[in-house]
């Protein structure tokens, strides 16, 4: 069976070892996940970030997606379906695309961290909010969460409930998009039980 972790960046992930992680499936990652870790796939929708990451010459050697790829760069262009969309949802349909069977989004946790302020592991460096102001509006991810899981009703998604995942109930609603709390999962991985 393919299996997919997609990586947003939301605080809930960091307890997870990413290298471990990826003995077990495919790593889709978004953003600077790319400066301490190297995803099988990373994708990147904001321009200065990603214009960043294009000139790091990661995506010669690196899978990286963005909407509009520099020539000669070796960045690709984000699907067509999912060009407006935001850098989490396009790595989950570009996991759905790419046939994985089982999808794990892990980080997604669209709500305030634990300070009720920006929830975000990269928060206070570059290109990032600092930690102590708001959290970010998650309106239009919910959306394209919702547009691709329901694309694609063959593939199975688990969303990963930590201690900071915001509850969201258009996301429970979604019949293929299951949730697994973060102790399941975890105990999941490193127990080498099946998930």
């Amino acid at each position: 069976m393919s299996r997919a972790f997609v990586l947003g960046n939301g605080v809930s992930r960091r307890d997870i070892d990413l290298t471990h992680l990826k003995t077990l499936g495919t790593i889709y990652g978004c953003n600077a996940i790319y400066r301490e870790f190297v995803p099988d796939v990373l994708v990147s929708t904001d321009k200065p970030i990603s214009t960043r990451i294009q000139e790091s010459g990661y995506p010669m050697t690196n899978r990286f997606y963005t909407r509009r790829p520099d020539a000669g760069q070796g960045s690709r262009h984000i699907p067509q379906p999912y060009f407006g969309f935001s850098s989490g949802p396009v790595a989950v349909g570009i996991a759905a695309i790419d046939k994985n069977v089982a999808i794990y989004l892990i980080g997604f946790d669209m709500g305030p961290g634990e300070s009720g302020k920006f929830n975000n592991i990269y928060a206070d460096t570059e290109f990032y909010r600092r930690s102590n102001t708001i959290s970010t509006y998650t309106g239009n991810w919910i959306k394209q969460l919702a547009i691709v899981t329901k694309g694609f009703p063959k593939t199975s998604f688990f969303r990963v409930v930590g201690t900071t995942t915001a509850d969201i109930p258009a996301l429970n609603s979604i019949k293929n998009l299951h949730h697994m709390p973060m102790d399941d999962f975890l105990n999941r991985i490193n127990n080498t039980r099946e998930l």
